[in-house]
């Protein structure tokens, strides 16, 4: 754990399965693995953080390379994925991201849940 957010940790208790604001243990499941990686991680500190935050790059390019390969768009290699994959590479992406929120911030779920009424809120012109 970077010392930044040591002292945040201990007033973040996980939310249960049953849960009404953890839909299929959706944000115990992310305190869980930003704990496995916590305790995991090589380099700590700052060095450890800007690692996490080009982590999500890499996991986008995993998402532009399945694309490719659902669409066959290199002749060398031809049709290497399928949308499953690329449903997957999208899955990693969301989880990398909201890893990644955790490490800045142990109430991860209402700071994702404030910025996505924001987003509704302009994108949608306050209907949901």
């Amino acid at each position: 754990m970077t010392d930044q957010f040591a002292a945040t940790e201990a007033s973040a208790g996980p939310s249960g399965p049953a849960d009404r604001s953890d839909p299929a243990g959706l944000w115990t499941g992310i305190d869980a693995l930003w704990s496995w990686l916590d305790e995991n991680r090589v380099h700590g500190g700052q060095e450890g953080l800007l690692l996490q935050m080009l982590k999500l790059s890499e996991e986008v390019g995993e998402v532009a390379q399945a694309v490719i390969g659902a669409t066959g768009q290199n002749p060398r290699k031809g049709t290497t994925h399928t949308w499953e994959d690329v449903e997957s590479e999208l899955c990693d992406v969301v989880i990398t991201a909201l890893v990644a929120l955790r490490t800045l911030t142990p109430d991860t779920h209402e700071v994702f849940t404030r910025h996505l009424a924001r987003v509704k809120r302009r994108s949608l012109g306050g209907t949901s």
